[in-house]
């Protein structure tokens, strides 16, 4: 009896095993045949073939006007960064990063179907008109962008330095419509500067050095480790990195500058894609800690992104410096470039970076440790410092001479408040040791 019962349970539940894997195995199927790239390659040909023969001046069209125009609508839907570009796009691109260009100095991308600024550069025509992040680019010349994409955008705003443009923007938080008359200009930008927009790096009675990285090019490790010399060589205590209105750069200098704050073989970014080969980790190689544990506020807003997020991410993670501000832009994605046979080529995000702890920037930023918040006219104002003076009208020179910078005077408080508990501390343990030696 008792041995009908065990073969009646293996065989209910064979029977079971098998409805179940059977049920999977047709649901599997389908899904399958509901993706069939087969299919999908048929009904793209199907059309294909209906507008040449049906549209009426499909006569006038060429098959590789129509793949490219579908190749282009294919990956416009995946995300602002992503283009498929035609073999004249793809050789204007290439000659972009040989050589300087006349230019405004304003990074811009695709976001909510606007052309929008990321942030302007320091020292460049857009940064000196009063260009803001969040601001939409509306007309160029008088005429719409609106069906121009990004790129087309990016070629109507460069020209011959010297000469002029005609932009409208608009700026979503305020609903103002703002027509400019911009002068072209060959943007060279020095990467790292001073308090004054300089580069002496002068160091006040409370020990607090303070550096500005501008931008991540090719030299900024170079210029921050001059900067870091003369500092220390003045005794500096304490240090300030502002990376506000920072709108990235190149990933290899946001190592170079996180290497100066942390020991060799530390995680300073990864990168993760679909694609295996598009995954790698970033490890710290320099000397070390080059300021041996010195405490460190870092200066963030909404105009910070991409190299600037992967150093305040790393920095953040590891505890090596208290971030300050606001949550950062939230641009951490990689683009490649893949060469096409016939000429073209595909820009495609391949990957996100993702800080130590394995937080994702892309579409998320930095949120700081201390969130101090500006308004945009403040954060206007204390932007303008940095600019000549004599550009502005005598009530503006005012408005701007007299602009606080709450950020920076709540990172200093910070700061001194630190530096006056170390050294309280400090002098009562010598003390101790010299009686105990006594």
């Amino acid at each position: 009896m008792k041995r009908w019962l065990v073969y009646s349970f293996i065989l209910v539940a064979l029977g079971a095993n098998l409805f179940v894997g059977a049920r999977i195995f047709l649901s599997e199927s389908k899904a399958v045949e509901k993706d069939n790239p087969y299919q999908s390659l048929h009904l793209f040909s199907t059309v294909l073939e209906k507008v040449r023969s049906d549209y009426v001046d499909g006569k006038n069209l060429t098959y590789q006007q129509l793949v490219y125009g579908a190749l282009k609508g294919m990956i416009n839907t995946l995300d602002p960064h992503s283009e498929f570009m035609e073999p004249v796009k793809y050789d204007e691109l290439q000659k972009d990063t040989q050589g300087a260009f006349g230019g405004l100095g304003i990074m811009i991308e695709m976001k909510d179907n606007f052309v929008t600024v990321i942030a302007p550069m320091d020292d460049t025509p857009g940064a000196r008109a009063g260009v803001m992040t969040g601001d939409r680019i509306t007309e160029i010349n008088g005429k719409s962008v609106e069906s121009l994409g990004l790129d087309a955008t990016v070629q109507k705003l460069r020209g011959e330095p010297g000469t002029t443009v005609n932009v409208t923007f608009f700026r979503p938080s305020t609903s103002a419509t703002l027509p400019m008359k911009l002068t072209r200009a060959v943007i060279k930008v020095e990467m790292v500067k001073d308090i004054n927009n300089k580069k002496a790096f002068p160091l006040g009675e409370d020990k607090i050095g303070y550096v500005r990285i501008i931008q991540f090019g090719e030299h900024t490790s170079d210029e921050l480790e001059v900067a870091l010399r003369k500092l220390k060589d003045q005794g500096m205590q304490a240090l300030i990195m502002d990376l506000r209105r920072n709108p990235g750069g190149l990933l290899d200098q946001a190592i170079d500058v996180c290497e100066k704050f942390l020991p060799r073989g530390k995680l300073i970014v990864s990168t993760e894609g679909q694609n295996p080969q598009q995954n790698s980790r970033h490890n710290a190689n320099g000397r070390g800690d080059e300021l041996n544990g010195m405490p460190i506020i870092v200066l963030v807003n909404a105009n910070s992104a991409s190299a600037s997020e992967i150093v305040s991410g790393c920095l953040q993670d590891y505890h090596r410096a208290q971030i300050l501000g606001e949550r950062t832009f939230g641009k951490g994605s990689v683009q490649s470039i893949l060469p096409m046979p016939d000429g073209s080529a595909l820009r495609l995000t391949t990957a996100k970076y993702y800080t130590p702890s394995h937080k994702v920037i892309h579409g998320q930023g930095i949120t700081p440790d201390i969130i101090v918040p500006m308004s945009e006219e403040e954060e206007l104002a204390v932007a303008l410092k940095t600019r000549p003076m004599e550009s502005f009208t005598e009530k503006q020179q005012a408005d701007i001479k007299n602009a606080h910078d709450i950020q920076l005077d709540r990172a200093e408080d910070l700061l001194k408040g630190i530096l006056i508990y170390t050294h309280h501390t400090q002098p009562q343990k010598l003390t101790r040791k010299s009686a105990t030696a006594g």
